[in-house]
């Protein structure tokens, strides 16, 4: 009988996920958003299609994206709030990374409007849900059918008619109409340009386009809204810090990284056994078994992260070869292809001039110059429709 077995440790974590007899797992419940797509895929067909989107993720396009593009998406997204005085956290981080997450997933919005904005956001918190389904506390199959349903939705309403202009953009390009600089760069264009090469069909691309949009959106907005609380409490038992917050982004990046280490978008990786292992530990895998990779456990490591592992100190300093926010983002092959876009590049000791500081951090860093702080007149509160710790609603004050 399959048995399943715990890792705890990075050594072995790091061997697991580089692997190639163990697979991905952790979406087997979310087929319906999570079938095929880049993340869940193995082996050849996974080098495959990560070789040809690992061109549109580089460095170039994401400082394009971090220095052009989202600046301006950022303002428009959250200057509103500041003028209220009010947000509620949860709502406006997915709603800002989902305007951010649409732009590199390559998700048009032809109308321009708030109601075409908010159709989007909730077709994304259905994808979001499917995703996850593994950790629902809600009725699987009945939520499965109401998830594809709107998938269906999504793709006749966005998908289509963003795929017809893409699929225009690049005859034109063809023909010598108009420049390579006229053409988005964005996943959907990726996918387009390779469809044949990578053998790709009508549904593949749906989900792959549907899981880059809620990937971007929610991951970076759950990180979005756990780093403000983080620094919240941090600044309330170090108000010496608040000033630097304000003025130094690398250490917003950092508080960033260290809110990640301790709260991954995922508090496991699951891998299942194609046939059996024995890691450099001793720990044997046999084939069939499921592997669990306890990255809350991991990532809290005494002996890496020091005695208070567990707790928030964006002073940590942690050893050679370990990435501030730990395994959060995987390892291996499978290490998130929007890592650098999420997070940035961590700093060198001798880095000078222009760093790649993530798009959480600018995002986060705007928050707190516009003086964001708790709502005394309203409380946080957690989801209790999924057993991973994500708010339902976080309200918070803003000024101008």
């Amino acid at each position: 009988m399959p048995a399943t077995i715990t890792l705890t440790n990075v050594a072995d974590a790091r061997e697991a996920y580089r692997s190639p007899d163990l697979r991905q797992g952790l979406y087997d419940a979310g087929e319906v958003v999570m079938a095929d797509v880049l993340v869940n895929l193995h082996g050849d067909e996974h080098k495959r299609r990560r070789r040809i989107e690992n061109r549109l993720f580089r460095r170039d396009t994401f400082d394009y994206y971090e220095n052009e593009l989202f600046p301006e998406v950022i303002e428009a997204t959250l200057a509103p709030y500041a003028q209220q005085g009010r947000a509620e956290l949860v709502h406006v981080g997915h709603e800002l990374m989902l305007n951010l997450a649409a732009l590199t997933a390559g998700v048009d919005r032809a109308l321009g409007t708030p109601e075409e904005s908010a159709r989007l956001h909730d077709y994304m918190m259905f994808f979001i849900e499917g995703a996850t389904l593994a950790h629902s506390t809600l009725d699987r199959a009945e939520r499965i059918a109401a998830i594809g349903e709107q998938l269906a939705k999504w793709d006749a309403e966005f998908l289509q008619p963003s795929m017809n202009r893409r699929r225009s953009l690049l005859a034109q390009l063809d023909a010598g109409e108009i420049d390579e600089a006229e053409v988005p760069r964005d996943v959907l264009t990726t996918l387009l340009r390779n469809y044949d090469v990578l053998g790709l069909r009508p549904d593949i691309v749906q989900r792959e386009v549907a899981f880059m949009l809620l990937a971007g959106a929610h991951t970076s907005a759950t990180a979005f809204v756990r780093t403000i609380d983080a620094i919240l409490g941090w600044i309330a038992a170090h108000p010496d810090d608040a000033e630097r917050i304000r003025t130094d982004r690398q250490f917003v990046q950092r508080c960033v990284h260290e809110t990640v280490r301790l709260n991954p978008s995922s508090p496991t990786g699951v891998r299942r056994a194609l046939a059996p292992v024995t890691l450099k530990s001793g720990v044997h895998i046999d084939e069939g078994d499921m592997v669990i990779i306890d990255l809350v456990a991991v990532n809290t490591d005494p002996a890496l992260f020091g005695a208070e592992a567990a707790q928030f100190n964006p002073y940590r300093e942690v050893p050679s070869g370990i990435g501030p926010f730990g395994l959060s983002f995987a390892s291996g092959a499978h290490v998130c292809i929007g890592q650098d876009l999420a997070v940035g590049v961590v700093p060198s000791a001798d880095e000078q001039g222009h760093h790649l500081a993530g798009l959480v951090s600018v995002a986060v860093h705007w928050a707190f110059d516009h003086n964001v702080r708790h709502d005394p007149a309203a409380t946080a509160e957690p989801d209790k429709t999924t057993r991973r710790p994500y708010w339902s609603s976080y309200p918070v004050l803003l000024d101008l």
